[in-house]
């Protein structure tokens, strides 16, 4: 392991991936790429995918880039990121969805606030690859939100594993949203030591827009709509939550 700061430290990077076989190479290649972030405080580090019950060449390919692969046969991405969780040795984990690419600046970042010893976890603001007035409206407020209420997206999540394990991991209970439930409980948990979750922005994640091309304006307001009024019943039915399970890719 390396050492810094008179710290030794190991990095797991967790990627859950169902049915990612036209992203999945590019977006490990990035991952990969982004961990050169890592190496000025010689940090260690670690690449997990978990395969979420995928039918595709999922597995096959994060095997080829050399990365650890489990198995999750349950589809839900709660479970597919605890289930990569349990198997990492890192003292941080770093949870990245499989259609997103961090920079090594962006790593830079996270070695620069985990090595300050102030924060119990964090994620990262967005920035979305389709250059349209939709995905700049998703992003530009999400990005609002997350900072004032240190709320971390899926897409990006950073957390001392031994706080991740104290909560409990991501909830079995929610099929979306679990990153938001996440994020409140770590809020409670650092509270008594003084740490806190940061949102970094400097150099914001690059993420998919790809569910604006997969689904209709429509369909995506609908979600939103049910999932804000009626949230406990939503977030927690997988058919409900039909945009992250119904197989479109």
């Amino acid at each position: 392991m390396g050492e810094i700061y008179g710290q030794l430290m190991k990095i797991s990077v967790v990627i859950p991936a169902f049915n990612e076989e036209r992203l999945l190479s590019q977006s490990l290649a990035e991952v990969r790429r982004s961990l050169a972030g890592f190496i000025e405080p010689r940090w260690e580090t670690e690449l997990i995918v978990c395969d979420n019950n995928s039918t595709d060449r999922t597995t096959e390919i994060a095997r080829e880039s050399g990365a650890k692969v489990v198995f999750e046969s349950i589809n839900q991405i709660a479970r597919a990121r605890n289930t990569g969780a349990s198997v990492a040795t890192g003292d941080w984990f770093i949870f990245i969805d499989a259609d997103s690419h961090p920079s090594p600046e962006l790593m830079r970042d996270v070695a620069e606030a985990i090595a300050s010893g102030k924060c119990i976890a964090g994620g990262s603001t967005l920035r979305m690859e389709l250059e349209n007035w939709v995905g700049q409206f998703i992003a530009a407020g999400w990005n609002r939100v997350s900072r004032m209420r240190r709320l971390m997206a899926g897409s990006f999540i950073f957390v001392e594993a031994a706080a991740f394990r104290a909560v409990g991991g991501f909830s079995h209970e929610l099929f979306a949203g679990e990153e938001l439930d996440l994020s409140l409980r770590l809020q409670k948990h650092g509270r008594p030591s003084g740490r806190r979750i940061v949102i970094l922005h400097r150099h914001p994640l690059l993420t998919s827009a790809r569910k604006l091309h997969l689904y209709s304006n429509w369909e995506l307001l609908r979600f939103f709509f049910k999932a804000t009024f009626a949230h406990r019943k939503v977030l927690r039915s997988r058919e409900a939550c039909h945009p992250w399970y119904d197989g479109r890719r």
